[in-house]
Formats: C-alpha cells, sequence, structure tokens
C-alpha cells in the first residue's frame, strides 16, 4: 500500500475582508472625543464662571439699586444713579479724563514702540541686548514702575536735580503737581512701561516684509527713505490695528501707574474711571461705584469694535 505524501498548503494574505477593514479604519472624529474629552474645559469654564460672568452679573444689577455700606438693605432705584452722577458732571468729567488719558498713552506708545523697532531692526549683538533692557519694563509690576517715578519727579527729586546740575540754575518743578501737563507727564509713563510690547510686535512685522519688494522698489529708483514710508510703512498696518487697539483699550482699563503717581490728582485732573471707581467703593457707596464700572465696561466696548472696525478697513486698503 503506498502512500502519498502531501505537501501543506501556506494560507496566502489576501485582501482584508470588510468587516477587518472596517475594525481597522476608526473615525478622525472618535480619536478626537476619546483624546480630547470636552469635560476638560470644565474647570476653566467654573473659574470662568466663579470670578469673571457672575461678578459681571451682579455688577449689572447692582448699578439699578441703592446698595450702601451705610444701608442694611438693598432696593431697587432704576436709573437714579445715573440721573445723579450724570447732573452733578461726575460721569462726564471722569469719562473725558478717561479717554484723554487713554488717547494720550495710544500715541506715545506707539511711537516710542515704533521708532525703538525701527532703531533696534538690525541683528547686530548690541541691539539684542537693547531689545532685553526695552523689555524689562513690560516685567515690571506696574505699581513698582509708578512709585519710582514718583520719587524722580518730585521737586526735590532727581530729574530737577539732573536738570540743576546742566543748567546750573535752581530747578524745582512739580512734574505731577501742574494740573495742565500732569496728564500728559503720567500718560508718557503708562507709555514708557509698555512701549517694550509695541517694539516687540513692530520688529516682528518688520521681519516679515519680503526683500523681492524692496528689491523691487530699490530697482525702480526709490530712495531708502521712500522705500520706508511707501512701501515698508504701509505693510506694518496688521502691527499697528493689534498696537493701536491694545493701548487704547488696555490704557482705558488702567490704574496701578496713575494711583501710584498722583492718586487722580492735582485737583482730580487725573481721577480716570477706574480711581473714581476705588476711591468712591472705599466711601462705602457701592452702587455708585458699580455704575462707573458698568459705565466704563460699555465704553471700552463701544470705542473697541469702531476702532478695530476702522483699522481693519485701513488694513484692507493698504
Amino acid at each position: 500500500m503506498s502512500t502519498v505524501e502531501t505537501t501543506p498548503v501556506l494560507d496566502r494574505p489576501g485582501p482584508p475582508t470588510p468587516s477587518v477593514a472596517r475594525a481597522g479604519r476608526r473615525p478622525t472624529g472618535r480619536i478626537n472625543r476619546r483624546t480630547h474629552p470636552m469635560w476638560f474645559l470644565g474647570p476653566a469654564l467654573a473659574i470662568l464662571l466663579v470670578f469673571f460672568f457672575l461678578p459681571t452679573l451682579f455688577n449689572f444689577i447692582y448699578a439699578f439699586t441703592d446698595w450702601s455700606g451705610f444701608k442694611a438693605e438693598i432696593n431697587p432705584v432704576g436709573f437714579e444713579n445715573f440721573e445723579e452722577l450724570a447732573g452733578n458732571g461726575t460721569l462726564w468729567r471722569a469719562l473725558r479724563i478717561t479717554v484723554v488719558y487713554a488717547v494720550l498713552v495710544a500715541i506715545f506708545q506707539n511711537l516710542f514702540g515704533f521708532a525703538l523697532a525701527v532703531l533696534l531692526e538690525r541683528d547686530t549683538r548690541l541691539n539684542r541686548i537693547a531689545r532685553v533692557f526695552f523689555l524689562i519694563p513690560v516685567l515690571m509690576s506696574a505699581l513698582a514702575v509708578g512709585y519710582v517715578f514718583q520719587a524722580l519727579l518730585k521737586p526735590e527729586g532727581s530729574l530737577n536735580q539732573l536738570v540743576e546740575a546742566v543748567t546750573g540754575q535752581p530747578f524745582t518743578y512739580a512734574w505731577l503737581g501742574d494740573t495742565t501737563w500732569t496728564i500728559v507727564v503720567v500718560a508718557v509713563i503708562h507709555a514708557w512701561k509698555w512701549m517694550g510690547l509695541s517694539m516687540l510686535i513692530y520688529l516682528a512685522g518688520l521681519k516679515t516684509i519680503p526683500e523681492d519688494i524692496i528689491e523691487a522698489a530699490r530697482i525702480d529708483g526709490a530712495s531708502r527713505w521712500r522705500t520706508f514710508w511707501r512701501v515698508r510703512s504701509p505693510l506694518l498696518a496688521p502691527a499697528v490695528t493689534f498696537n493701536v487697539a491694545t493701548a487704547l483699550l488696555g490704557s482705558m482699563n488702567g490704574f496701578d501707574i496713575v494711583q501710584a503717581t498722583t492718586g487722580g490728582g492735582p485737583a482730580r485732573t487725573t481721577e480716570i474711571l477706574n480711581i473714581f471707581i476705588y476711591r468712591t467703593f472705599g466711601q462705602g457707596l457701592f452702587a455708585q461705584a458699580t455704575t462707573m464700572s458698568l459705565m466704563l465696561f460699555l465704553l471700552v466696548a463701544l470705542m473697541a469694535f469702531p476702532v478695530i472696525y476702522v483699522l481693519r478697513r485701513r488694513e484692507a486698503v493698504l
């Protein structure tokens, strides 16, 4: 009896069946939901709810009440707080001072930042060191900056002593005691603190300008000055939008530098809205303080949208 030897046939890998193929491919959306669950946002949303949304909501509510440190009950009064503040001129004076201060800060901060960016544009070792030094005030406490300048600008301060040494004449000017120019001096201090940030944004804008555009302008015969103002400056429109918007809207919420230098004086000529709110709340007039904070919120909102819209249209035109 003969035996037939059979060779085992090895299974060759074939194309996967549809069920296996479907099992191997997982939807991207399911992977994203598994690796990035939405409940990770819970702690951040809880913090925003407790420390931002709820206080803002109660601020809107208490502005229409007689909330005070001298009363045990809180009663609704409608628009009486707004009428009282508008009637005695307190509201309009604080609004006017705040707007003037914000405009001055925006002008000075962008002028200083733009000038520094142009001067320090070249990537030399000296320029890199200088950039770091001009960024240091941005990292410093605003209160510390205010107190330092308060000491420097006293009638017997270091600035007047320096002027005396240069001119040889006694000089005791009260830089923070002039009712006309003090707000300008405080705005310059605010701009000095934040000009490093504007410089950084303008430097980034200058570095992103394509070299072929500048070379084309030079080939066409444009001078360096004309190339800068007609070619490079218009291309900085996005940087201008960011710097102007942040400087203008950020200075409207300013408090620390003004409080450290003048405290709202002299004769309340630098009493911006936040200084008034701080002083009024400290006097126990909580409803009036919340009313002014509500007006500040509305003022910032009303100025933010038109300013950003105009600057965006300027970018499109340029």
